[in-house]
């Protein structure tokens, strides 16, 4: 019975050291990527990371809200909307102007953007939907989706964790 004991606690030990002896940790299950688009758009939307990936990609350069530079990449967020009939460049015009973007992360945090504000026609800059961030996935803390404005000083629209988009008209 002592043996028995013994070889059970040398195995447990042996199970617990092999993957730090030969460099690796377990790995945490990655978040489930899940990104509703609703409100007033054509089609209603449930985007999984598939959904998201298969969206033209790029990265930008920013500081984040410690002034750190990284490196950030995903999809330009109208490129989201658009799969949504979301209208943009000659669409978005006269009544369509008074339409905006309520992002909304899982916490209860939202940030408000008027179309045009993401709308390559009307503006150089870019707001994008990322998942990376200096070739990593995001924490939990961040992601694993966030919405980064990498013109904005304040960085208050930066959401994290966004899990939903609505589209809204102002009255």
């Amino acid at each position: 019975m002592i043996h028995l004991r013994r070889v059970c606690f040398v195995i447990g030990i042996f199970v617990a050291l092999v993957p730090a002896i030969y460099g690796q940790t377990p790995q945490a299950t990655a978040p489930e990527i899940s990104l509703s688009v609703s409100g007033e758009v054509e089609r209603p939307l449930k985007l999984t990371a598939v959904d998201l990936g298969k969206l033209p990609r790029r990265s930008v350069r920013a500081k984040d809200h410690g002034g750190n530079g990284s490196e950030y990449e995903g999809s330009p967020l109208v490129e989201v909307l658009k799969l949504a009939g979301v209208k943009f460049g000659e669409g978005l015009r006269g009544k369509n102007l008074a339409l905006y973007l309520v992002a909304e992360a899982s916490a209860g945090y939202r940030a408000v953007y008027a179309l045009p504000e993401l709308d390559p026609a009307y503006t150089d800059k870019v707001v994008m939907l990322v998942d990376k961030r200096d070739g990593k996935a995001l924490d939990a803390k961040e992601g694993p989706l966030r919405l980064v404005a990498p013109d904005e000083k304040m960085r208050a629209r930066w959401v994290g964790q966004v899990t939903g988009m609505v589209i809204k008209r102002a009255q």
